[in-house]
């Protein structure tokens, strides 16, 4: 027999510098610590055609294979501290236990996620006949494992060839193939059948085939994985600590081998946590002596080796989004702030051109901004998984360890801090007024972070911050922001440039929402003075600040004082600009809502038909300044009693909301809200809890759970359980609205107080009484404190606490206050008011509950005849009061009298709310009790079937 001839040829597949270990296993063991996957081979590589033509094509094929096989087996073991990533592997097993086709699943994410050891947990755990692992960080090293596999002949071509005509269950597996400039399509193999195993940075490589975002680990799998390599128990204090650990590394792999390596030294958790807060970059930047794998970069470095990559520009922008918050980025911030026109109140060109230097690199011939552009560089970006973008909210993010390791190797941030917030600062500046209260929540995070770097290094944009923090309802910090503005612009300025007028008009308003409202007040009437002095009474700016006191004296409940400025801003506005003007039906919405605040609701409701029809005719129906128009409409209606036509409109408000802007709009939230309080006073509450559900989710979601318009939504639906009979629901959402409130405007504040009057009346409800009882007076006590005890809000907490007199049976007490409010009442706001109708009414039940009945029924025909003249006489409070007077009747034994009222009640509230609704059932009960009282047996009997059959069907 011929010998064979042949050549010895090595397979090295390298991925790194072997380290210090024991003995290499006699196959090519990786023999201890080592700092990357080497495999280097040495074995009998035979010269094709002397292999054919010595033993024959089909022998020197099973020869190869065995060698194949020999070189094969040398895939490097999982980590033996390898945990976790079921989900991950329990895909990959289905996927490739599929017969027929090939099969090419790719796992990519960012360095440090752990890619490697999954796919060489997931080999470990199959059965391939042939496994062969290929470092595909370069095409010198693809080539060169090709060609060591091929066997046969000299190039990787050979190689690939031999795949495509071996039909055997064999892996290929490309790892580390990272670098966007390699097309790794040139060496799959061209073929139907075989599978490969991809690892990768880059997310365009998903399109090969099946893929996974390697994300990090779950908590558990993370805390277990850093007390192994760590060495150390699994105890409950440790299993604490070990969380709060992988908690600060955001359940990184790689970052949390490194700490359980450091820890390993000195086995101490806490020790380690207080040392990585001052010291992270330093921790994350070292690797221990020994491994458990063969990976040779730390953290850092695995990071720097995918920058080192980046453009000049792609580099700078990852920079600067680290001085942003990690989530929540968008592309509009940028191409917002390339449309900045350098307001005089703003950083003039000469403190902006690094910015503008910067922002120059993404726009167009004519100066427009190029998507495309800013498109190419973020690709860029995301290639090495350093961000990740979000096709639905369109916003990207950086992983927080990536983003503390890009800011923290910066050799100075001031620049870089610089840059980011004066572009930040530009990008407000460009926000349209009615997109301002959304954007400002989204761009919170990232002005606070920025301030928080260093406030002082930030870019003079103050102004523009306190548009954030004012609409995000951050009014602590908005107020800060106020008072520096104005003290600025006083000193560079003076008292009575423009500019500090519109300074001190900003503090006001920030004052109002933090209360202050006679603070505000003294500002507002100030800018006015000045505003009048300077530009006289006839210009914008004059009128604006006219028409802002005057919503102040509306807050103050000084309605009349309201009503005078906003006629004279009407009146004003229409000479000057004409009645069609935007400004002039503005000033027309704002006082149609003042008269409704003086109880002319039929004023408020002329005054809102007219503006409603100027804003269709000049705008459509469906702009926002519509809508709104539309939305106070039917408001009035509401407030009028006709529900029915209230509702109409707002579901009509609420569908063209959500068209046009979106389900999580601020204004179709609102539209929500108002929508779900209609449902109430129909008494569909399972409508209203619906929406007002959905309303609390949404404003959590886009505005944080402590904005004041997610406290109000929380508010509104614990109204609601209250209204359902799920007093307990309604009481524990109320008392974290009353904890919110006070913690973040103070206890003081007339929005803490209206929670701290609302919550009583539920404990009444509960029967808790004591405590309603303490509750109001307090509220009461604050009220007449802060707000004067003419104030409408004293006046509704002293009627409050008359009603929680009665509940307790005390009537002379009850009395006593009642009297006081409808004598304030008539006072302030006249006798036809719905108030003090209101008073009177209680007044007149105090009074029966006294056994008064003569003066309880001369107040309740008073309150019927003014109700009926002001409401109409199917408005429920015209129908509530026509229901006391006839209990009134029945208890003075004017039976008929009572029973013909009680029919007409029950008719009308039949024919208005439906045989369901709570009031039709009281009145149903009330007649069936004035039957009772003449023993009108048929009567009673048909009645009270048709009560149970009502709520039976409930």
């Amino acid at each position: 027999m011929s010998s064979l001839e042949g050549d010895f040829r090595s397979l090295y597949i390298a991925g790194g510098q072997g380290g210090p270990g024991g003995p290499a296993h006699h196959q090519g063991g990786t023999g201890g610590a080592g700092e990357g996957p080497i495999v280097h081979i040495t074995t009998s590589t035979l010269i094709a055609h002397n292999l054919q033509a010595t033993v024959g094509t089909e022998q020197a094929l099973q020869l190869q294979n065995t060698w194949v096989s020999q070189i094969t087996s040398h895939c490097p073991p999982p980590s033996r501290i390898f945990c976790g990533r079921q989900d991950i592997l329990d895909k990959m097993h289905h996927f490739f236990s599929d017969t027929g086709g090939q099969h090419i699943y790719v796992l990519y994410g960012l360095g440090g996620a752990g890619k490697t050891q999954i796919a060489l947990k997931f080999i470990e755990e199959s059965s391939f006949s042939n496994v062969f692992l290929v470092d595909t960080s370069k095409i010198e090293t693809i080539e060169t494992a090709l060609k060591s596999i091929a066997s046969v002949g000299d190039s990787a071509q050979d190689a690939l060839g031999w795949f495509q005509s071996n039909h055997n269950k064999w892996l290929l597996f490309f790892d580390n193939a990272d670098d966007p400039k390699i097309n790794l399509h040139d060496f799959i193999p061209k073929c139907n059948h075989g599978n490969i195993l991809i690892t990768s940075r880059n997310p365009e490589l998903r399109s090969y085939g099946a893929h996974t975002l390697v994300p990090d680990m779950e908590e558990v799998d993370a805390t277990t994985l850093l007390l192994r390599r760590a060495n150390i128990e699994s105890s409950e204090e440790n299993l604490k600590l070990g969380t709060e650990i992988v908690k600060e590394l955001h359940y990184l792999p790689l970052a949390i081998v490194q700490a359980g390596a450091f820890i390993s030294q000195s086995e101490d958790l806490e020790g380690y946590r207080v040392l990585y807060h001052s010291n992270r970059a330093r921790l994350l930047s070292e690797k221990g002596a020994q491994s458990h794998d063969d990976y040779a970069q730390t953290v850092f470095t695995t990071w720097q080796i995918s920058v080192d990559q980046l453009s000049d520009l792609a580099a700078t922008l990852l920079r600067l989004c680290s001085f942003l918050h990690y989530t929540g980025i968008s592309e509009d911030m940028f191409s917002m702030a390339s449309k900045y026109d350098f307001p005089s109140w703003c950083p003039p060109r000469e403190e902006l051109q690094e910015p503008l230097k910067f922002l120059s690199h993404f726009l167009g011939p004519t100066g427009e901004w190029d998507s495309f552009k800013f498109l190419d560089v973020t690709n860029e970006i995301k290639a090495y998984s350093l961000i990740s973008f979000n096709t639905k909210t369109k916003l990207f993010s950086i992983h927080p360890l990536v983003h503390a390791w890009s800011r923290s190797t910066l050799p100075d941030e001031e620049p870089f801090l610089l840059c980011m917030s004066s572009i930040l600062g530009m990008c407000i500046t460009t926000i349209p007024e009615q997109e301002i209260q959304i954007t400002a929540v989204q761009l919170l995070p990232h002005l606070v972070l920025l301030k928080s770097i260093n406030p002082d290094g930030v870019a003079d944009f103050r102004r523009a911050f306190w548009e954030i923090y004012y609409n995000a309802g951050k009014y602590k910090d908005a107020r800060d922001i106020a008072e520096q503005v104005l003290e600025k612009s006083q000193l560079l300025l003076g008292e009575d440039h423009w500019d500090t007028l519109l300074a001190m008009g900003n503090l006001a308003a920030t004052c109002a929402h933090q209360g202050e409202f006679r603070k505000a007040e003294e500002l507002q009437v100030l800018v006015l003075k000045k505003s009048t002095k300077l530009q006289g009474e006839d210009h914008p700016h004059t009128l604006l600040a006219m028409g802002d006191l005057a919503a102040t004296y509306s807050e103050l409940g000084e309605f009349q004082q309201a009503e005078e400025l906003e006629v004279l801003v009407l009146e004003k506005r229409t000479k000057l600009l004409g009645e069609d003007h935007p400004h002039t039906l503005s000033a027309m919405g704002n006082l149609a809502g003042t008269y409704s605040g003086l109880g002319e609701f039929q004023k408020a409701k002329e005054l809102g038909v007219l503006v409603l029809e100027k804003h269709t005719k000049l705008l459509g129906e469906d702009h926002p300044r519509t809508l709104l128009a539309m939305g106070n409409l039917a408001q009035a209606y509401f407030n009028l009693g006709e529900f029915q036509k209230a509702e109409e409109l707002k579901v009509l408000v609420l569908e063209k909301h959500t068209k046009l802007l979106g389900e999580d709009h601020p204004g179709t939230l609102l539209a929500m809200g108002n929508l779900a309080q209609t449902y109430s006073n129909l008494g569909q509450f399972q409508k209203a809890e619906e929406l007002e559900v959905l309303v609390l989710e949404k404003r959590t979601k886009l505005l944080g759970e402590d904005h004041p318009h997610t406290l109000l939504a929380m508010g509104n639906l614990a109204q609601t359980y209250s209204n359902l009979g799920q007093f307990q629901r309604a009481a524990g959402l109320q008392v974290l609205v009353l904890e919110k409130r006070t913690r973040l405007l103070g206890g003081d504040h007339p929005d803490t107080l209206l929670v701290m009057g609302n919550l009583p009346s539920i404990y009444s409800k509960l029967g808790e009484f004591q405590k309603a009882e303490e509750l109001k007076v307090l509220v009461l006590e604050k009220c007449t404190k802060l707000l004067g005890e003419d104030h409408p809000r004293t006046l509704l907490a002293m009627g409050n606490l008359a009603r929680t007199y009665s509940d307790l049976g005390e009537f002379q007490k009850a009395e006593e206050l009642n009297v006081l409010v409808l004598e304030k009442r008539t006072k302030v706001l006249g006798e036809d008011h719905p108030h003090t109708l209101l008073t009177m009414g209680n007044l007149a039940q105090t009074y029966s509950n006294l056994g008064q009945f003569q003066k309880a029924e001369e107040l309740e025909v008073l309150v019927l005849e003014k109700r009926t003249k002001l409401l109409g006489e199917d408005h429920p409070h015209t129908l509530s009061a026509m229901g006391n007077l006839a209990r009134t009747y029945s208890d003075l034994g004017e039976v008929q009298k009572a029973e013909e009222l009680e029919v007409l009640v029950l008719e009308k509230r039949r024919q208005l709310l439906g045989d369901k609704h709570p009031h039709t059932i009281l009145a149903m009960e009330n007649l069936a009790m004035t039957y009772q009282n003449q023993s009108k047996q048929e009567e009673i009997d048909k009645l009270k079937q048709l009560i149970e059959d009502t709520k039976k069907s409930l």
